[in-house]
């Protein structure tokens, strides 16, 4: 079948089981074809391709809701609903998005990229359709790695107490990222082997039923009967205990036991989880082969070899300098202890895992308790560090703020994928963590301007003892610059002129500082003389140095790789008005208000015009302001 012709899912219903299983061949070779050059969640993929087509076959999508949890696994429902012809421009700039996405299809009824929010949302529509006296299942497809996050057990002790008809797919393939962690994780182990449990419940539910009913005294041993043997069977039936009924083990990737599962699944009209046992990377021997999440979600790679397709020589990622650090650092200080909301890898901590294996602590997909855990140790005279992406941190905030920060907690955050990160698009852009942190008191934030100011930051972090303080770093890769081999403290709230210039002075922090200095050598050519500054703390910042610039009168343009709402450049305004210091002109830069959609970095800050020609055109503009200032000033 040509994939691309496939425009409505409704034609699975006619297909055989041995049309589906070559079906599903092909699918797999078109995503490893497609993702070996654009990059993309390869393994999440693979090991969904049965599930996708059984869920399609059985309800009727969009009026059935399929609600992908992460949506990391998406890609075959993106398919099946139409848009296999886009895969050649996925995660790409105007391009079809790496998850769902309601605006690309009617078939996208809830958008994701953080996990463990599909519980809820089932139980939301669940409760609406009730109410309007609608008809429709919902399903709600949930990893074994995302139901360690505390919002899936919230919404799973709502389900069981409302009893609403929901239908729960786990798809366990016992990772996230990487591979589980925790006492959940250790239970669902327990689960995956009891196959035997479901099979012996219905032997004796049929003797049962051969039993003449001769009262309630009868029915309530059998019923005993049932519970003896299913503790017996399986250590503690969690699911079935909150009041969900429990089918399962099923092989996700066995066609025909999967249908006969989530047709019984759709029989029984209340809460129920079909417990489905997948293989990731499914269909493609180096992701199958992955222990440590390298295929997630891999970049373009060569599909005979499995070689990924990389920079040579490239310098190295900027989360692997902190992560090196804190190793080093570690060596020397037994109180430094790193904390990851399942992300040893996606954050490099792999080398201090293993060096330090009993002093980093994975807590699953749990970023409040990570941020609490942390504010915990610090009251000890630990040295916790909380390893986190800027977009992962949004859903620990109110822990950032009354467990760490009102305490004033010696807390060390780490904020990796700070900026725009490319292709995860909307969802993973790490670009509002300056906002939401720099109204709490007491936080310090910082961000290098390469990765060897980087390694001198988080020594600086840890040196700090006068509350949290919180390292920002970008995605990717260094600049390149030499490494100094001794670490050295850099004083808080001091910045740092790196060109000097009187005409303007251009104010930023972080990568944006390269994009800055090519925006000052084209002003050169015109006879400007930009001065430029490393903002390097964000708060506080260095007032001497902006007052200095006031009592120059040289005209500021901060320069920002986030949020200008609430940012660095308001922080500035702030300070400015404050002191009664607003007549001379101050502009700043930065992202619009506006979530960003997927593409190349680049691509993006050319979109939302943070390119060096850019910061030119603002930077003459306000020298331009400034003269018809004075020139007014003067008549």
């Amino acid at each position: 079948m040509e994939l691309t012709s496939i425009k409505d899912p409704a034609f699975l219903k006619q297909l055989s089981t041995e049309e589906m299983t070559l079906l599903a061949s092909e699918i797999r070779r078109f995503l490893i074809e497609k993702l070996s050059k654009t990059g993309g969640h390869l393994a999440p993929n693979l090991g969904v391709v049965e599930l996708t087509l059984v869920l399609h076959k059985l309800f009727d999508s969009p009026k059935d809701k399929l609600i992908w949890d992460v949506g990391h696994q998406s890609y075959v429902h993106k398919i099946l609903t139409g848009r296999a012809g886009q895969f050649d421009q996925l995660r790409q700039t105007g391009g079809l998005s790496g998850f769902p996405k309601r605006s690309e299809s009617e078939h996208d009824v809830w958008e994701t990229g953080h996990s463990s929010t599909s519980l809820s949302a089932a139980m939301g529509m669940a409760i609406a359709r009730d109410l309007k006296g609608e008809e429709g299942d919902i399903v709600a497809i949930i990893g074994d790695g995302a139901l360690t996050g505390g919002m899936a057990l919230e919404a799973l002790n709502h389900i069981g107490h409302e009893q609403r008809d929901i239908i729960i797919i786990l798809n366990d393939n016992k990772m996230s990222i990487a591979p589980n962690v925790g006492a959940l994780h250790n239970m669902l182990g327990r689960l995956r082997t009891a196959g035997k449990y479901q099979r012996v419940k219905e032997d004796i539910e049929y003797l049962m039923k051969k039993i003449p009913a001769f009262g309630g005294r009868i029915a309530a041993t059998a019923e005993r009967l049932k519970d003896a043997f299913k503790y017996l069977l399986i250590s503690g039936i969690f699911f079935e205990e909150l009041g969900i009924k429990y089918l399962g083990p099923v092989d996700g990737h066995n066609i025909d036991d999967l249908t006969m599962a989530i047709a019984n699944a759709k029989k029984l009209k209340r809460p129920v989880v079909v417990h489905v046992l997948t293989q990731k990377g499914k269909g493609y021997h180096p992701a199958e082969a992955d222990q440590v999440g390298t295929w997630h979600g891999p970049g373009p790679y060569k599909i005979e070899s499995g070689a990924f397709i990389k920079p040579v020589n490239a310098p190295p990622a900027y989360s692997k300098v902190v992560g090196d650090t804190l190793t080093k650092l570690a060596e020397k200080d037994e109180r430094i202890v790193v904390i990851t909301p399942a992300m040893v890898v996606g954050s490099k901590l792999d080398g201090f895992q293993k060096a330090f294996p009993d002093r980093l602590f994975d807590v699953g997909i749990a970023e409040q308790h990570a941020a609490t855990l942390a504010a915990g140790l610090a009251t000890q005279d630990m040295k916790p560090v909380l390893s986190i992406y800027s977009t992962f941190l949004q859903r620990a905030y109110d822990q950032v703020i009354h467990d760490i920060c009102r305490m004033n907690l010696n807390v060390v955050l780490t904020i990796d994928r700070a900026g725009l990160v490319g292709g995860d698009g909307e969802t993973h852009h790490g670009v509002f963590d300056i906002s939401f942190l720099r109204a709490v008191p007491n936080i310090v934030i910082m961000m290098g301007k390469d990765e060897n100011e980087l390694q001198h930051m988080v020594y600086t972090a840890l040196r700090y003892n006068d509350g949290p303080i919180a390292v920002r770093l970008p995605r990717g890769n260094g600049l390149g610059v030499a490494m100094d081999e001794t670490l050295k403290e850099i004083p808080i709230g001091k910045w740092e002129v790196l060109r000097e210039g009187s005409d303007v002075a251009l104010l930023s922090f972080g990568p944006m500082l390269k994009t800055v200095k090519e925006a000052s050598d084209q002003l050169k050519k015109e006879g400007i003389s930009a001065r430029i500054i490393n903002a390097r703390f964000i708060k506080p910042m260095d007032e001497s140095m902006l007052l200095d610039l006031a009592e120059r009168q040289i005209p500021i343009l901060t320069v920002e790789e986030g949020a200008l709402t609430g940012g660095f450049g308001s922080g500035v305004l702030e300070f400015y008005h404050g002191q009664g210091l607003t007549d001379f002109p101050i502009d700043c830069m930065g992202l619009p208000d506006r979530f960003i959609e997927q593409g190349s970095v680049s691509e993006l800050l050319s979109e939302v015009h943070l390119t060096a020609a850019d910061i030119a055109i603002r930077a003459k503009a306000l020298i331009h302001k400034q003269h018809v200032q004075q020139r007014a000033f003067r008549a």
